[in-house]
């Protein structure tokens, strides 16, 4: 399972308040096939909780303090809803995860881009009469300027996806794209503003247990995609591990070389959430505090040493390998034609 961007950005439900605005009737967060989501054929859209705390000026996402992503900016989609893994800490209904996809009338990529737009629209326009929320920012959030392609499934089984990424760029959209690594084929096409991959164990053994993957080359497809991401000169790439203490947690040594594969730019680890559909596979104590993730990732960086940064959000139980201070996209910071060419904020 990609997370998102945990969408991801969830990913992509990648901390409790994304997780927890997503729930269904039994307390865990809903499947995107559930109405309680919005959805256009195979795409599929969620408010983050971060982009509702961001318009409420409740503080922002962990993707703006790392990387300047604007939170209420964002939005948190899939253009596939089937996945080919079944993490134990995955917050999704397993169930709803079939991957068999010969149904499947596929959208093509301009179509999916209008799709998460108006579903954004449509997911944030209540925003419009609350009091809590500034015009002004509301304004900019219902012209999105960010995309995690991280809500749900693995996003590299829809099959324009490389396609799907340019025409988010097209739109000036910058694009989070989070897989699970198993299709490097399509990853080695695809070049979104930044690439994470998740790597979710250090070695076959606690891949198995951890992961589950459906397909018996997974684990082979993963290191394949390293060397991809080795290759990618102008794509940002990020390595993402959700930690889950007694699953996955330990041999830090090993994790840097594996890492070191894909020579990242960036190293994110995470604490797995104790949300959803994953409190039926998993004690709350395999969630680890945000002080044992940055231990855990200084123990990591100790045979990194070219990784000489590590930044953390407490907030979101996470921690960044970076080899500078400087982890900004460029093309986010305040003063670039990003933000001058902007229809709400520029000039």
């Amino acid at each position: 399972m990609s997370n998102s961007a945990n969408s991801a950005d969830g990913a992509t439900a990648d901390t409790t308040a994304d997780a927890a605005s997503d729930g269904d009737d039994d307390g865990g967060p809903a499947q995107v096939s559930s109405p309680d989501y919005h959805s256009e054929n195979h795409t599929a859209a969620q408010t983050c909780g971060w982009t509702a705390n961001a318009l409420r000026g409740e503080g922002k996402c962990y993707k703006n303090i790392f990387y300047g992503i604007e939170s209420h900016r964002c939005i948190q989609m899939t253009p596939v809803v089937r996945c080919n893994e079944r993490c134990v800490f995955c917050w999704r209904d397993h169930n709803g995860h079939a991957y068999e996809m010969d149904d499947v009338e596929w959208d093509d990529p301009e179509a999916v881009v209008d799709a998460s737009i108006e579903l954004q629209k449509k997911l944030l326009s209540g925003f419009g009469g609350n009091d809590e929320v500034p015009r002004e920012v509301f304004d900019q959030a219902m012209e999105p300027r960010h995309v995690a392609i991280s809500l749900d499934g693995e996003p590299t089984l829809y099959p324009y996806l490389p396609e799907l990424i340019d025409a988010f760029h097209d739109r000036d959209i910058t694009t989070f794209l989070v897989s699970n690594g198993t299709r490097p084929e399509v990853l080695r096409e695809c070049d979104p503003t930044q690439l994470y991959v998740s790597v979710d164990a250090p070695e076959r053994h606690t891949f198995d247990q951890v992961v589950g993957a459906m397909e018996d080359d997974a684990w082979e497809n993963l290191l394949e995609t390293m060397a991809v991401l080795a290759d990618k000169d102008e794509t940002r790439t990020v390595l993402r591990t959700t930690l889950v203490d007694g699953e996955n947690m330990h041999h830090p040594d090993w994790y840097a070389g594996f890492y070191q594969q894909a020579d990242p730019d960036f190293i994110e680890l995470k604490a797995y959430m104790h949300v959803g559909h994953s409190q039926g596979r998993l004690d709350r104590s395999a969630m680890p505090d945000h002080e044992a993730v940055v231990e855990f990732a200084e123990s990591v960086g100790e045979h990194m040493p070219e990784f000489t940064e590590v930044k953390g959000v407490p907030a979101s139980r996470v921690a960044l390998l970076t080899k500078t201070t400087d982890t900004w996209v460029p093309k986010l910071k305040k003063d670039s034609e990003f933000w001058e060419r902007d229809s709400v904020t520029g000039a």
